[in-house]
């Protein structure tokens, strides 16, 4: 993985702060996305404390063009994107009846456009290139989803068939996808939905990052297009 660039979502905290450090801990050069200045700029000085290569993005995945002009600069930048990484997402949790539209669409903006047009806008980056990977972070949710998280759920299940199809499609490109779906982890995410969680039994940020690490690396004996289910 050294200098490989490394593109992550969700970069600024939780899962995706703990995913570029683990990438940036193997030389990787790591460009970090998210729509918190503050967050970012945590994870930059993280990274560079630990003697790591990290670059931040400040981007609205809910709006196309910034994705477009995001993977665009990485590509002009750095001319290449090895790695992807879509963790960016959001999980409000209620019943059906306080799923108003407009929520519903922030569900979908960020748990399934957006990784839709960051795919969309790397692929012909990857296929130039010869190659490359795509990690989408799904969820358990999406095959057993607690009650409330009826769009959440469904959204991670489209991540895991995005998933699947996309693998076959870049076969002939040298392109791998797979998608990572942790159980309980513990983040600001987790928390924010239930509060009362018992700690010893969930997973730690760090733990799933080693599982994308681990998919992405040349030498994964993942099967390209499966979906890797996290639980503690």
């Amino acid at each position: 993985m050294k200098d490989a660039v490394v593109v992550v979502t969700g970069g600024g905290r939780g899962i995706g702060r703990a995913i570029c450090e683990r990438f940036a801990a193997a030389g990787a050069r790591v460009v970090a996305v998210a729509r918190s200045q503050d967050e970012l700029d945590e994870t930059r000085r993280s990274i560079a404390e630990a003697g790591g290569q990290c670059a931040v993005e400040r981007v609205d995945l809910t709006k196309p063009d910034e994705i477009k002009r995001l993977i665009a600069g990485v590509a002009t930048r750095y001319e290449r994107l090895d790695v992807l990484v879509n963790c960016a997402g959001v999980a409000p949790r209620g019943p059906i009846e306080e799923l108003g539209p407009k929520l519903f669409e922030t569900i979908l903006a960020v748990n399934v456009k957006a990784v839709y047009h960051a795919c969309r806008e790397a692929w012909p980056v990857m296929q130039k290139q010869g190659g490359g990977v795509i990690v989408n972070i799904s969820s358990v949710a999406s095959v057993d989803p607690f009650p409330g998280f009826s769009a959440y759920g469904a959204a991670k299940a489209w991540v895991n068939t995005w998933t699947k199809a996309l693998a076959s499609e870049g076969q002939d490109h040298g392109i791998r996808v797979y998608a990572v779906a942790p159980g309980a982890v513990e983040t600001r995410m987790l928390r924010s939905a239930f509060p009362d969680f018992p700690a010893d039994q969930t997973s730690q940020p760090a733990d799933i990052a080693e599982v994308v690490f681990a998919a992405a690396d040349h030498d994964s004996k993942h099967e390209n297009g499966e979906t890797v289910f996290v639980n503690k």
